[in-house]
């Protein structure tokens, strides 16, 4: 067995010896671990999801991983997002930043790129550029469509993966041979969507999902006979009732706007809810089509925070911010001028 470094410091662990119990697997070997080794993977989001991501692709030895991720670590996050710790949601430290630190603690020997970064149109070909697979690890579906965009035009595979409630979900897109997100879900969710904040989330379903997508970004690193084994459902499991569900994905459809038509609509920025600033210290979010039942918000919402509404508007406060959201998805974000965070607000209770 041919001896390889990752590293060049004295007391570094040997390749082989890191990655030994990885390399008998008969699917991988020395020349799939060399293969991964010379990955490079970017995770869009680093909460539950993409935190559980990116701890077992740095174990399993992928070279190069990209952290993407506008959010900061709180307390609340410590239940499900397996890489931060107390420390972390004290200082409030950058997701990213605290992940890439952590990953530095374990292995050394691999790079990790922290961006603290809002993934969006104008920026997302710097962030994805140069990418061997995307990882989703986001909690809106804005984002999801804008990576997808992005994916099938550059012919990248990604894969989608989300996590609410005791629910997980994820697919492989595999640009021109595969389905792409908008094959199976043409249109964003329209209306209320569950949330992690008002639907909470088991972390066993976020470990599920993650490990399930983990695996499908190995095969595909590696490549060879392990890109045959690749799964080309849309695959769903609730670990509470144990109900599973596959949906077939494996051919691209026609009349796809993106892989049909090659109409990249959220990479033109044209799917995105527009953003403006609102008067002092408020954000302004001009959501379409997203009726909101303001009775159902107000359950939701009342164990996070304060929150009364009549039949014109409803507000909810949870310190330091004020949202009031109108009944046609519209909301002002009272507390912030950073549109980064008003959007992490809304995806986090209203839904995105």
């Amino acid at each position: 067995m041919t001896s390889l470094r990752l590293g060049v410091e004295e007391g570094k662990v040997k390749f082989e010896e890191r990655y030994s119990r990885q390399i008998l697997f008969r699917g991988i070997g020395v020349e799939g671990q060399r293969r991964l080794a010379a990955g490079r993977v970017a995770i869009v989001g680093c909460g539950a999801t993409g935190s559980a991501l990116a701890q077992l692709l740095a174990r399993a030895g992928v070279g190069k991983l990209r952290i993407i991720d506008r959010d900061y670590v709180e307390a609340s996050n410590l239940q499900r997002q397996s890489l931060f710790d107390e420390t972390d949601a004290s200082e409030s430290l950058p997701k990213a930043i605290a992940a890439a630190r952590k990953i530095a603690a374990f292995n050394s020997e691999i790079e990790v790129e922290a961006r603290v970064e809002d993934l969006v149109p104008r920026n997302i070909e710097a962030l994805l550029e140069g990418m061997d697979v995307i990882l989703d690890g986001t909690d809106n579906f804005e984002t999801r469509y804008l990576v997808n965009d992005y994916a099938v035009k550059n012919s990248v595979p990604w894969i989608y993966a989300a996590a609410v409630g005791s629910y997980g979900v994820t697919l492989n897109v595999l640009p021109g041979t595969t389905a792409c997100l908008g094959c199976i879900f043409p249109d964003t969710p329209q209306g209320m969507v569950e949330t992690c904040e008002t639907s909470g989330i088991l972390n066993t379903a976020v470990n599920v999902v993650a490990s399930v997508a983990a695996t499908e970004a190995v095969k595909m690193l590696v490549g060879g006979e392990a890109l045959g084994r690749l799964r080309k459902t849309l695959w769903s499991l609730d670990v509470w009732t144990n109900d599973h569900a596959e949906i077939a994905a494996g051919k691209p459809r026609a009349e796809c706007r993106a892989c049909g038509e090659r109409d990249f609509v959220h990479l033109a920025g044209e799917g995105r809810p527009h953003i403006t600033m609102c008067g002092r210290n408020s954000v302004q979010i001009h959501e379409r089509a997203r009726p909101i039942d303001f009775a159902e918000m107000e359950r939701r919402l009342e164990l996070l925070g304060t929150v009364r509404h009549n039949e014109f508007v409803l507000k909810f406060w949870r310190e330091p911010y004020e949202m009031t959201l109108f009944p046609d998805g519209r909301a002002i974000i009272k507390g912030t001028t950073d549109t980064g965070v008003a959007r992490s607000l809304y995806a986090r209770y209203v839904g995105s």
